[in-house]
């Protein structure tokens, strides 16, 4: 296949550009579809998002409640029982847990955080970057280990 065999799928063609100005016959002539006059026809015109002609916008006649942590941290999280699908003696490490499709990237922007729930039932060693303490005790007690990376 070469560059100029390329097509679009059926049905997902590029749509055409509306060009707008180009007389009358084209349909959108003269005032190029934004009517009479007035702040829209201008150009430049407009009015920005939330704007309500002066009147107080609706986000600020609601009232405001809670509270936004801009430090929080954002861990993956995955449950003990969930390590049962891996090998015995099997180092798990986060990527691995991303390709086994335990945790999605996005949901893991600080690292990955191992919970206790449930039970391990095989000797494995897993690198993460958080650890619940029952979540450490269990894997230990199996014999495996529980590194902080």
């Amino acid at each position: 296949m070469k560059l100029h065999d390329l097509r679009p799928a059926p049905g997902g063609e590029v749509k055409r550009k509306k060009r707008v100005g180009r007389g009358h016959a084209s349909g959108w002539g003269k005032t190029s579809g934004r009517g009479q006059k007035g702040q829209k026809a201008r150009s430049g015109g407009g009015v920005r998002p939330g704007f309500e002609g002066g009147q107080m916008p609706l986000f600020q006649r609601l009232p405001k409640r809670g509270f936004t942590n801009n430090f929080a941290k954002q861990y993956g999280e995955v449950n003990l029982s969930q390590l049962n699908r891996f090998e015995e003696g099997t180092e798990i490490t986060p990527e691995l847990l991303f390709e086994a499709g335990l945790v999605k990237r996005a949901k893991a922007k600080d690292g990955i955080k191992i919970l206790g729930s449930g039970e391990l039932e095989k000797k494995l060693v897993v690198k993460s970057h958080k650890f619940t303490k029952s979540a450490e005790e269990k894997i230990n007690s199996l014999g495996g280990r529980a590194e902080v990376i």
